[in-house]
């Protein structure tokens, strides 16, 4: 299966953008933000939350960076505007990290003041390894600030994620958890599913215990069920913990959630940069890209 998936992953580029719009459809809300409240107004009446997530990263100009923060000003204005459940997730190379570190923390703190004027909440996203420490140190340093509105995103594949933890846990953290899509080498990243896995537990409890808020991102059966053992073993309410999935994956899994009575909230991409996030997505993870041709095809079949 996996020379399948890098063999999907190799013949992407040729693949004309309508066939790729098509593969990515299910899986992105749209071009626009109309298309994105569209998406979320429809999460939330079916007892979602959502997370929005403007495209574009690792962009390589300040006014890039600059487009993109007021695309997500832009956002925010709107879903206030529309009365609806979400806040924002964003990608510190889409902000300028690349182009000027200064730049982007005045740009990341910009957002998070107007998040915290309109009662919202910024999850500062994490990217691949290179990106990792500067991440970290930017969020600790916006926290130092004051901006209590802001959340991070650790990666149970990354060797040095407990860690972080523990450098991380006297600010009582809101904190995504999720395996991690990026391909790493093995001196960064654990290889194997059942180590990640394993890491990925003992993440969640060290976050529990000390009293972060975690955000459980993952569509894996086995690793959500352990999670509701943890969370039933600690008696947490839902203040404590939520489950987070992507847009058009495992909706049978959110639905059962939402029925069982935890707090759920799906991850909405949007915007005019959907092909190349496409490309890239498949192309850094090629057992993505098999998985969504699979599961295309088989939505396909009579």
């Amino acid at each position: 299966m996996a020379l399948l998936d890098r063999a999907i992953v190799r013949v992407l580029p040729a693949v004309p953008r309508p066939v790729v719009r098509r593969l990515s459809d299910r899986y992105i809300a749209g071009s626009e933000i109309s298309d994105a409240v569209g998406a979320v107004r429809r999460l939330n009446e079916a007892g979602k939350k959502a997370t929005l997530d403007v495209l574009g990263e690792e962009i390589e100009t300040r006014e890039e960076a600059l487009a993109i923060r007021a695309e997500y000003e832009q956002a925010m204005a709107t879903i206030e505007a529309e009365g609806l459940d979400a806040n924002v997730s964003v990608k510190l190379t889409g902000l300028g990290l690349g182009v000027d570190p200064a730049l982007c923390a005045a740009n990341v703190r910009s957002l998070a003041r107007d998040a915290a004027e309109r009662g919202r909440f910024v999850r500062i996203d994490m990217e691949d390894s290179s990106t990792t420490a500067a991440t970290l140190d930017l969020y600790r340093e916006l926290r130092s600030e004051g901006h209590e509105n802001l959340g991070i995103v650790l990666q149970a594949m990354l060797r040095r994620t407990m860690d972080d933890v523990e450098q991380l846990v006297e600010l009582r953290p809101n904190v995504r958890v999720c395996k991690g899509i990026y391909v790493e080498p093995g001196e960064a990243a654990y290889q194997g599913v059942e180590a990640i896995r394993f890491n990925f537990v003992e993440v969640m409890a060290a976050l529990w215990e000390a009293g972060a808020k975690v955000a459980v991102a993952t569509h894996d059966d086995w690793l959500v069920a352990t999670a509701l053992a943890l969370i039933d073993e600690r008696e947490l309410g839902r203040e404590r913990y939520e489950f987070q999935l992507l847009l058009g994956v495992r909706e049978d899994l959110a639905d059962e959630l939402v029925r069982g009575g935890h707090t759920v909230r799906i991850y909405v991409p949007y915007g005019r940069k959907w092909y190349e996030y496409s490309l890239r997505r498949l192309q850094e993870n090629p057992k993505l890209a098999g998985y969504v041709a699979r599961d295309t095809l088989r939505r396909l079949k009579p």
